[in-house]
C-alpha cells in the first residue's frame, strides 16, 4: 500500500518542516509507503527552498513548482496529476489540517469507503464572523445546488485511486474541489476533527477571496441564479403590467392623474435595478464560459523534484516550462 499524501503551499516556508514530521508520524504507525508532493504556488518565500532541503534528505519528499500563483484549488489539482499512490491524502500547509487525523482516514478506507472527508467541527482560532459565514454559505449552496455539499468540509480528504483518478479527469478550470468531489460520487463518509490554529505566517484567504470562492461553488454548481434573474424579470414585467393598468384606469375612468417624479424615479430604479442584477447574473455564467473555451491549462509547472515524470493539466493539450522556454506537452487524461 502507497499513500500519496498533497499539500499545496503559498509562503509556508515556517510550516513545511512540521507538517513532513507529522506526515512521518502517521505513516510509521500505520507502518505505510508514502509519497509526500509539495506544490509551491509561486511562493515569494523560502518554501520551495525548505522543500528540495528536505528532499535531499528524504527522496520520499517530492515538489510540484508552478510557475505563478495559480491559487489553491489548481495547486491541490496539480498534486492530484502528480500522484502515483493506491489512495491520495489532501491537506493544507498551514498546520490546520492535523496529520494525527491521517490514521483514522486510512481506517475508514480500509473498511470499503471510497472517499473519506475530514468535516472541520471548530476552528481554534476562528472569529465568530467566519464560522457563521461558513454555515451561511454550506446552507445556501446546499439549497441551491444539485449536488449535495457536505456541511463544513474542508479540503483534506484520503480518496481511493478510482475516485482521484474520476477527480484527476474533470475539464473545469475553475475548480471548487468540494462540489467537484460530491459530483464523482462513489461510498464517501465523513471523519470530524478540530483544525489547529495555523502555526505560523497568515491566511491567504482574505474576505473578498473569500467571497470569490463562493461565488465559483454557487456557480458552479447551480442554475438557480439564471432561473433567479429570470423571476426577477417576470416580477418587473408584472409590476409594470399593474402600473400601466393602474395609469390608464387613472386616466381614462378617475381622471385623476397624479403628476409628480417620485413615482417615476421609483420605477425607473426599481427596473434599473432588475435590469442591472439580471445582466449582472448572467454575466458570471458568460465569464465562466468564457474561461473554458479558452483551453487554457489549469496551471504552468515551472519545475519538478523527485518525479519521475513532470506533473501536466489533465487537458488535451499544456503547456510547461522548460529550461527557459515553452514546450507543448500531450496529456492524456486519467494518466
Amino acid at each position: 500500500m502507497t499513500l500519496s499524501v498533497v499539500v499545496p503551499a503559498y509562503n509556508e516556508a515556517e510550516n513545511i518542516p512540521l507538517v513532513y514530521a507529522g506526515v512521518c508520524q502517521a505513516m510509521e504507525e500505520l507502518a505505510a509507503d508514502f509519497e509526500l508532493i509539495f506544490v509551491d504556488d509561486g511562493s515569494s518565500d523560502r518554501t520551495p527552498v525548505v522543500v528540495e532541503a528536505l528532499h535531499d534528505r528524504d527522496p520520499r519528499v517530492k515538489l510540484v513548482s508552478l510557475s505563478r500563483n495559480f491559487g489553491h484549488q489548481a495547486a491541490v489539482s496539480a498534486g492530484i496529476d502528480a500522484a502515483t499512490g493506491d489512495a491520495l491524502i489532501m491537506m493544507d500547509g498551514d498546520m490546520q489540517h492535523p496529520p494525527q487525523v491521517i490514521p483514522e482516514l486510512v481506517a475508514e478506507w480500509r473498511a470499503g469507503h471510497d472517499i473519506v472527508n475530514a468535516r472541520r467541527i471548530d476552528t481554534e482560532d476562528a472569529s465568530a464572523f467566519k464560522r457563521a459565514s461558513s454555515r451561511l454559505f454550506c446552507a445556501l449552496l446546499n439549497r441551491l445546488s444539485d449536488v449535495p455539499i457536505r456541511s463544513q468540509a474542508a479540503d483534506f480528504r484520503l480518496m481511493n485511486r478510482k475516485s482521484y483518478l474520476a477527480l484527476r479527469a474533470l475539464p473545469e478550470r475553475d475548480r471548487f474541489l468540494r462540489g467537484l468531489v460530491s459530483w464523482v460520487g462513489f461510498r464517501q463518509t465523513e471523519v470530524p476533527f478540530v483544525a489547529a490554529g495555523r502555526h505560523a505566517g497568515k491566511t491567504k484567504y482574505s474576505f473578498l477571496r473569500m467571497c470569490k470562492f463562493a461565488l465559483s461553488g454557487i456557480t458552479g454548481f447551480s442554475a438557480v441564479p439564471l432561473r433567479m434573474a429570470t423571476w426577477l424579470g417576470c416580477s418587473g414585467s408584472v409590476l409594470a403590467l399593474i402600473g400601466g393598468v393602474y395609469a390608464l384606469w387613472s386616466k381614462f375612468v378617475t381622471g385623476h392623474v397624479v403628476w409628480g417624479w417620485t413615482s417615476v424615479i421609483m420605477a425607473v430604479l426599481g427596473i434599473g435595478s432588475v435590469q442591472l442584477t439580471t445582466i449582472g447574473i448572467l454575466g458570471e455564467y458568460l465569464a465562466k464560459t468564457f474561461a473554458e473555451t479558452k483551453g487554457r491549462p489549469l496551471y504552468v509547472v515551472r519545475e519538478t523534484v523527485g518525479l519521475e515524470q513532470p506533473a501536466v493539466p489533465q487537458a488535451p493539450t499544456v503547456y510547461e516550462l522548460d529550461t527557459g522556454q515553452a514546450r507543448v506537452l500531450t496529456s492524456v487524461a486519467g494518466h
